[in-house]
C-alpha cells in the first residue's frame, strides 16, 4: 500500500508541478516551446529526484541508482517501442542532431564517472554541469524549430492562462505532494525488498521505474494516437538526459557521502542502459525513422531484460 499511495502522490504532485509551473513561465512570457522542452522535461523528472534523495538519505543507494538506470531504460526501449509499434516514428531535425547524441554522451559519462563503484561530490558536479550545458543547448536549437513544432507547443502549453495565485499555489501543493509521495514510496519499496528477499535495486528497476515513468508513457501513446508526437518525443528523449545529468547529479550532491552503485547495478544494468543508449543513435539517425519492426525490437529487449532480471535476481 505504501508504494501504490507513493506513486499515486509522485504522479500527482508531478502534474500539478508542471501546470504550476507552465502557468508562471508563460505569465512571465516565456515562449510556449521553451516551456514545453524544460519546464515539462524536469517536471515529469521531479518525481525521480525526490526518490532519489530520499534513498541515498536514507542509505539505500541501490534504490536511487536502480531507478534512474530502469527508469530510462523504459522510455527508450518500453515507451519508444510502443510508440513505433502503434506508427512508425518519423523524428525531427533537433532530436536527430541534438537530443539523441547527447543522451548517448550523457549515459557515458554516467557509466566512466560509475566505474570506481561509488558516484562522488565531484562526479555530481560534472553530471549537473552537463544538465545544465543541455538545458542551454535546447534553449538555443529551441529557436530554430519548424513553424508547425513551435505551433505545437504553442496549442500544447499556451492555449490557456493560469491566474499566478493558483499557478504558485499547484506549484507549491506538487513540490509537497512529490516529498510525500516519494518517502511513502522509498519505505515501501524498502520494505518490499525485504519481504521478497531482493535487494532494493531491483525494485527500483521494476516497480519504481516503470511506475515513474508512466506520465511519460501516457503521454506518449496518447501523442501517438493523436498522430502528434513530436512534443511527447522530444520530452521523452530530454527526461532520460535530465534523469542522468539533472536528477542524478543533484541527488549526489544532497546525499550525506558517497551513492555506492550496487555492483549487481555496474556490472550489468548500466551497461544495458549505456548500450541501449548508444544502439539508439544509429538506428534513429540512419533513416530518421522508428519502424515498427524495430519498435518491436525494442519492445522484446525490454521484456526480455525484464525476465531475466526477476528470474535471476529473484
Amino acid at each position: 500500500m505504501l508504494i501504490v499511495g507513493g506513486l499515486v502522490g509522485l504522479l500527482g504532485g508531478a502534474e500539478l508541478l508542471v501546470r504550476g509551473g507552465t502557468g508562471l513561465a508563460l505569465r512571465f512570457g516565456i515562449a510556449p516551446i521553451v516551456v514545453g522542452v524544460t519546464v515539462v522535461s524536469l517536471g515529469t523528472s521531479m518525481p525521480e529526484l525526490a526518490i532519489g534523495i530520499d534513498a541515498a538519505r536514507q542509505g539505500s543507494a541501490g534504490l536511487a541508482a536502480g531507478n534512474i538506470v530502469g527508469t530510462n531504460l523504459v522510455n527508450l526501449l518500453l515507451i519508444l517501442g510502443l510508440s513505433a509499434l502503434i506508427a512508425p516514428i518519423v523524428l525531427d531535425t533537433r532530436t536527430v542532431r541534438f537530443d539523441l547524441p547527447c543522451m548517448a554522451a550523457v549515459s557515458v559519462v554516467l557509466l566512466v564517472v560509475a566505474l570506481d563503484g561509488t558516484l562522488g561530490t565531484l562526479d555530481g558536479v560534472v553530471l549537473l554541469l552537463l544538465g545544465i550545458g543541455y538545458t542551454v543547448g535546447v534553449l538555443r536549437t529551441s529557436r530554430q524549430e519548424s513553424s508547425s513544432v513551435q505551433a505545437e507547443y504553442q496549442a500544447d502549453t499556451g492555449g490557456t492562462r493560469t491566474r499566478p495565485w493558483v499557478a504558485v499555489v499547484s506549484l507549491v501543493v506538487g513540490i509537497a505532494v512529490i516529498v510525500i509521495g516519494a518517502t511513502l514510496l522509498v519505505d515501501g519499496a524498502v520494505d518490499a525488498a525485504q519481504a521478497f528477499g531482493v535487494s532494493d535495486a531491483v525494485i527500483g528497476l521494476t516497480i519504481i521505474a516503470i511506475g515513474t515513468s508512466a506520465p511519460e508513457l501516457v503521454t506518449t501513446i496518447v501523442s501517438t494516437i493523436r498522430g502528434n508526437r513530436d512534443i511527447a518525443l522530444g520530452n521523452l528523449l530530454g527526461s532520460s538526459v535530465y534523469n542522468i545529468a539533472i536528477i542524478l547529479g543533484v541527488t549526489i550532491l544532497a546525499a550525506p557521502g558517497v551513492v555506492e552503485v550496487p555492483d549487481e547495478v555496474l556490472q550489468s544494468d548500466l551497461l544495458l542502459m549505456v548500450g541501449a543508449a548508444v544502439a539508439c543513435v544509429p538506428v534513429l539517425v540512419s533513416g530518421r525513422r522508428i519502424t515498427r519492426t524495430e519498435g518491436g525490437i525494442f519492445v522484446a529487449a525490454y521484456v526480455a531484460y525484464l525476465a531475466w532480471l526477476l528470474i535471476s535476481r529473484a
